[in-house]
């Protein structure tokens, strides 16, 4: 069955700090807003220096029953995933309990491989390992290419579990108790309750609810979260407070041969987790996501000290991620050039 959605807006803008007043909020409206059969069904939240600049919420979290979406709605967010992950794996890395250039074969014993006397975590969080499965060989020499990964993630999951004596999922809930994110979660821990359905649009144009939400690896791609989760997060990773200084300078660092042809941006280059971009002179830091029926954005431009978050429930036109991400690029955009323009 095919569903006309009708866009239902629940906040309004709290404030607008870049340049002239409400610049912002039109454009990203009139964006949004524009009459369209593939409308913007989800949340986005644009902040500055603490405050929140844009936050509204469009559509449903379950289209069929039209319910609204809701503040706390938690979405799968896909490969911004990773720098929990990362953040995970470099603390153990600051307590001393593992080097980034050391074999894993040194956590990870039981792998059978050879790979494993070659491979490093620095390799895992680059994704220049070229593991495609755990029993066989690499599909080229280890550190020689960049093949953007989500089995490299699930190793270092199992890698800190090694080291720290506790599970992934555990060590994951204290980070985010920790961080006061209350509505972030890895899927095997009880106590989330607001799980939106996620849809895609399939071949003749339906939009359809999605059966494998979590076929990726939770380390890769399959945490929950929510807008206002994020915005903590990002004050918290990039200020400082997870991570020691020189180490999170090294998750900021384009790091040697980590650069990929970005489905959706093009030449990327990447740090431990994220994205490091310094087009334009704005350094750009973070991640999109994608699970299946999930379309999310995470990034956080450290000069102006915004987050731009867009999280959508409704995966259009998967088969071109350039037009399933239509309405994030163009977000990011609008930010962008309000950046470029008045700092």
């Amino acid at each position: 069955m095919k569903y006309v959605i009708f866009l239902l807006l629940f906040f309004t803008t709290t404030i607008v700090t870049f340049g002239q007043q409400n610049s912002i909020e039109k454009k990203i409206d009139s964006l949004i807003l524009t009459t369209t059969t593939k409308p913007f069904n989800g949340v986005i939240l644009i902040s500055q220096k603490g405050q929140t600049n844009y936050f509204k919420i469009f559509g449903f979290s379950n289209i069929a029953k039209k319910v609204p979406l809701q503040p706390n709605d938690q979405f799968v967010i896909g490969s911004i995933s990773k720098q929990f992950t990362a953040v995970l794996v470099l603390r153990e890395f600051d307590k001393g309990n593992v080097d980034l250039f050391t074999p894993i074969r040194n956590y990870l014993p039981e792998l059978t491989q050879k790979w494993a006397d070659t491979v490093t975590i620095h390799h895992l969080l680059t994704h220049t390992h070229g593991i495609t499965e755990l029993d066989k060989p690499t599909s080229y020499k280890v550190g020689t290419q960049y093949s953007y990964s989500q089995i490299g993630y699930d190793l270092l999951a199992k890698i800190i579990e090694s080291t720290s004596g506790k599970s992934f999922a555990t060590l994951s809930k204290d980070l985010f108790e920790e961080c006061g994110m209350k509505n972030t979660f890895h899927p095997d821990v009880t106590g989330y309750t607001n799980l939106v359905i996620g849809y895609t649009e399939d071949e003749k144009g339906s939009i359809e609810f999605e059966t494998e939400t979590f076929q990726n690896y939770v380390a890769a791609g399959s945490f929950l979260s929510t807008a206002e989760d994020l915005t903590i997060w990002n004050k918290k990773f990039y200020s400082g407070k997870l991570l020691k200084r020189r180490t999170l300078k090294m998750v900021k660092t384009k790091q040697n041969g980590a650069v990929r042809n970005h489905p959706i941006f093009g030449v990327t280059d990447y740090g431990y987790g994220i994205t490091v971009d310094t087009k334009e002179n704005i350094l750009q830091l973070g991640q999109t996501g994608f699970a299946p029926g999930f379309v999310s954005m995470n990034f956080y431009f450290p000069k102006t000290k915004t987050s731009v978050i867009v999280l959508e429930n409704v995966a259009y036109d998967t088969d071109d991620l350039k037009k399933t991400f239509y309405y994030h690029k163009e977000i990011l955009k609008i930010i962008r050039n309000e950046i470029l323009t008045y700092h």
